[in-house]
This record gives structure tokens, C-alpha cells and sequence, in this order.
């Protein structure tokens, strides 16, 4: 199979137009076959729910070449599971996961010549998403609905690649308390777009949002879960009801158990404890780890002793323990890793 003539190593995390698409329709109480597709465009009635309600969730996983030459993805299972449950909150219906699993089989290798090669740093971003699509003026759910899934390579999604980034302690709240912090709903990326928008105008990579109700522990920022190492080498992550529970999150807790023998607390993390970790992280499907350098609170500069110059020794073990596994240097615990081709 001939690869497209794109500059790998020098992709951006953003939209290019791949092939084929994905595309299933519930309507009447069931979804239909579902079908790869080239139109990359939708048409859609102006009273749609999900134009009107935001009635729209989505995921985001990638497709991988390994060193050995093939086309992976990474517990693909999880997506579903975590889609299918986003659905339920959002009284949606859920679409199946064993076909959600399928579709990623069938969009990666419809579009097998945009997977980047093994060693450009670059990977395969694969986007499902659903929405209401029949018109609905009254506040309730749609009857009708799209499952759609498509693909973009992607290079980095944080420019400086590793360098530690600098974020701030936001003014503002990702979710409401007893909301929907713990799904992957686009809502709750909407309220974060003003916070993201002012924080880089105000020289800061990231948001750091704290708990709704007391504002003093620790949450998530926009798009990422918080990952910290204690002086003792213990790696925390911070619990919460409206947290989104990463997948990239729970591998590296399991890769710090079971392949560094790491002590892990998964608890809550308060504000004040945050001076005392040895390094400090962000983890998601698009970054896998962001190294923090410094955290700012109003004004007030904490510095995360593992530097500003490079990942922590911790975190750069866990980093390369987990897109070792990934990219096939490293053997898997078994299901992780779904082979396409």
C-alpha cells in the first residue's frame, strides 16, 4: 500500500480530509446498517437538535504503525464503552459497541494510506461522534440520530512536543457540580473554549479548572486529566464525579503498577498539595503526556521541581513505557492493542 506524499513530521494537530467516512442512522427505535462513505459533508434540518440543544457526543482515539509495520488502534473498547455512556446521559440511543469497534476497523483501513509511518511522530486521529439530526423546538431529546466516524493525521498536539508547558488556575468552571463533567459531550468543551481563548491571549498553554463546589481541589483542564509524581516516586491521580475518565489516564496507571512497580493513589488532590509533587502532568489520547513546568494562581508562580526544560524522569518512564506498548516496541497487556493491518 503506497502512503500519501504528506510531510509527515511537520503535520499540525488539525483537519485533513481523508477518504472515507463512516456513517450510521437511527431512526424509528433502530440504527440501520451503517456504511463507509466519500461525502465529507452534512445536511441536516435548521431545527436539528443537536443545533438547538447541543445534543452531540463524541470520542477520540488513534490508529498507530508499529515498529514491526502494522496499523493498530488502542483499546478502541474503551471508546465505545465511555460513547455509549455519554449517549445515556444525554438520552441518546447508544450505539452498539461491538459495531462501534467495527467502524474503526473499517475507517482505518479504508484510509490505511493516511496511517503516518512508523518513527514520524505522527499518528492517525480517529473522531466518532453522534448527534440529535430530526427537528426538535420543544426542550427534549431527538427521535432520530447519526453516528458518524472519521480520520485526520495529526502530528503533536502541543507544538513544543515534551517541552513542560505553563498553565494557569482558571477563574472558571469546566462542568457544574452533578453535571456532565464525566462524559465526552460537546457542551462541556464549549464552556472551556473562553478559557482556553483567554488563557493563551494571556501567554498560558492550559487551564487548570478546580472542583465547582469548593474550588479547592483539583480537576481537569479542557481537554486532559492531571497526573502528578510525589518526591517519593508515588504517581497520584485525582478522583472526582466530574472528571472524564481518561483512557490514557487509566493505562498509565496500570503501566505504573504493573510495569514500574509504582505505588498509585487515585484520590482527591487538593489545591494546596500541588507545591509539594515532584512533577506534574497532563495525559489524553492527542498528547499522551504534556509535562507541567509551572502553575500559575493569580500572579502566584508554582514551580514543579522537575524543571522547565524537559519531562520529569518519572514521567518520561511512564511516557515511553505507554507509547512504547503503543507502537508495538514494548509487549501489551492482552486487548489493548487491535490490529488493522
Amino acid at each position: 500500500m503506497e502512503k500519501k506524499d504528506l510531510d509527515w513530521s511537520n503535520l499540525g494537530f488539525g483537519y485533513v480530509k481523508t477518504d472515507k467516512r463512516y456513517v450510521s442512522n437511527f431512526k424509528n427505535g433502530a440504527w440501520d446498517e451503517g456504511a463507509l462513505t466519500d461525502d465529507a459533508d452534512i445536511v441536516l434540518n435548521e431545527c436539528a437538535g443537536v443545533f438547538q440543544y447541543a445534543q452531540t457526543v463524541f470520542e477520540g482515539l488513534k490508529a498507530y504503525t508499529t515498529e514491526d509495520g502494522h496499523i493498530v488502534t488502542f483499546r478502541p473498547d474503551l471508546n465505545a464503552s465511555r460513547l455509549a455512556d455519554s449517549a445515556r446521559r444525554l438520552e441518546m440511543p447508544v450505539f452498539p459497541e461491538e459495531r462501534f469497534v467495527d467502524a474503526v476497523q473499517k475507517v482505518v483501513e479504508a484510509n490505511a494510506a493516511y496511517v503516518p509511518p512508523y518513527g514520524s511522530g505522527a499518528t492517525l486521529y480517529i473522531r466518532p461522534y453522534m448527534m440529535g439530526t430530526n427537528p426538535v423546538i420543544g426542550v427534549k431529546p431527538a427521535d432520530e440520530y447519526q453516528f458518524r466516524m472519521f480520520c485526520t493525521p495529526v502530528g503533536p498536539y502541543f507544538k513544543g512536543g515534551a517541552k513542560p508547558i505553563t498553565i494557569r488556575v482558571s477563574d472558571y468552571d469546566r462542568a457544574a457540580p452533578c453535571g456532565t463533567g464525566n462524559i465526552k459531550a460537546g457542551l462541556n468543551y464549549a464552556m472551556s473554549l473562553h478559557a482556553i481563548v483567554t488563557a493563551h491571549a494571556d501567554g498560558f498553554d492550559e487551564n487548570m479548572y478546580l472542583d465547582p463546589k469548593t474550588r479547592t481541589k483539583v480537576e481537569e483542564t479542557g481537554g486532559a486529566n492531571f497526573i502528578f509524581v510525589t518526591k517519593d516516586n508515588k504517581l497520584v491521580t485525582p478522583k472526582s464525579d466530574s472528571i472524564l475518565p481518561s483512557i490514557t489516564r487509566r493505562s498509565l496507571v496500570y503501566v505504573a503498577e504493573h510495569y514500574l512497580g509504582m505505588k498509585v493513589e487515585h484520590r482527591e488532590v487538593y489545591f494546596d498539595e500541588v507545591k509539594d509533587f515532584a512533577e506534574a502532568g497532563l495525559c489524553g489520547t492527542a498528547a499522551v503526556i504534556s509535562p507541567i513546568g509551572k502553575i500559575v494562581d493569580h500572579g502566584k508562580e508554582i514551580l514543579i521541581p522537575s524543571g522547565m526544560e524537559e519531562m520529569g524522569p518519572v514521567t518520561k518512564k511512564l511516557y515511553d513505557t505507554l507509547t512504547g506498548i503503543q507502537m508495538g516496541r514494548i509487549e501489551a497487556p492482552e486487548g489493548w492493542i487491535k490490529r488493522i493491518l
